[in-house]
């Protein structure tokens, strides 16, 4: 409850344009969501997981693909089990957890935290994929929800390591501090890394909290990115709606949120 009303308090501030460590004019930040306005490409998307949390939407090209890696152990594996349904096998991490909520002969489970370092407790993503497959497999899933430690892993993750999955999705946290200086600096260097070589094919804010608005910006603080590496599609000029229909709130019981205008095209 305490954390949930600092936070509150936090997004008000941030609204009235008060930031710990200053704020951002629009332009800054307006100029970082354009990176990531979502594209229309050759691939449809489909629904990987139940209704909820834990289902996400990817481009339908799924096709070839043995691996996916997922830190961040959810109560629930059903994006998990759909891909083992289409033999992928699963690579899961989670130091907070012993093992996943479901056995299954198609997941590896390391007891550890996806982070920015090796040690007892934390492995980097390159030492977690060098732990299972070969050196030139490079048509493989990423789908990383862990807390705001997206940051730091994104920012150490070596370019020719991101670009070893075809497909990456990401849940993002504390978004609404994009209206901070400091917290923008370290969202747009993870971002510029993947929009180097990946399109961003689909955004779907989580419900949990509201979001957050100053101006003509108005941000959801935790949203589900998708993205498709650029080799394998092209971008159409089909123009997108939003919600997707194979869209789903995360928690049933709050107000549906759907993706602001200043995210989109």
């Amino acid at each position: 409850m305490i954390n949930a009303i600092v936070q509150r308090i936090r997004q008000g501030l941030l609204s009235a344009g008060v930031g710990m460590y200053g704020t951002e004019p629009e332009g800054p930040i307006k100029e970082v969501l354009a990176k990531t306005r979502p594209v229309a490409t050759e691939c449809e998307l489909v629904r990987i997981g139940g209704a909820g949390d834990g289902g996400y939407l990817l481009p339908n090209d799924l096709q070839g693909i043995k691996y996916c890696f997922s830190p961040g152990v959810l109560v629930t594996s059903t994006f998990e089990q759909d891909l083992a349904a289409r033999g992928i096998r699963s690579y899961l991490a989670d130091y907070s957890v012993d093992k996943p909520p479901i056995a299954s002969e198609m997941f590896v489970f390391d007891k550890k935290y996806l982070g920015a370092f090796n040690d007892d407790v934390y492995f980097t993503l390159g030492a977690w994929i060098n732990k299972y497959v070969p050196q030139n497999d490079c048509d493989m899933i990423l789908q990383m929800d862990i807390e705001g430690s997206e940051y730091p892993v994104l920012c150490e993750t070596p370019e020719s390591v991101l670009q070893r999955f075809r497909i990456i999705v990401i849940e993002f946290h504390d978004l609404d501090r994009l209206f901070e200086k400091n917290f923008l600096r370290i969202y747009t260097a993870g971002i510029n890394r993947l929009t180097r070589y990946f399109h961003c094919v689909h955004i779907h804010p989580n419900n949990c909290t509201p979001p957050v608005r100053r101006g003509n910006i108005e941000i959801p603080p935790v949203m589900e990115f998708t993205f498709l590496r650029k080799d394998r599609t092209r971008v159409t000029n089909r123009r997108l709606s939003f919600p997707h229909p194979l869209d789903a709130d995360n928690v049933i019981l709050n107000r549906p949120l759907h993706l602001p205008r200043c995210w989109q095209l």
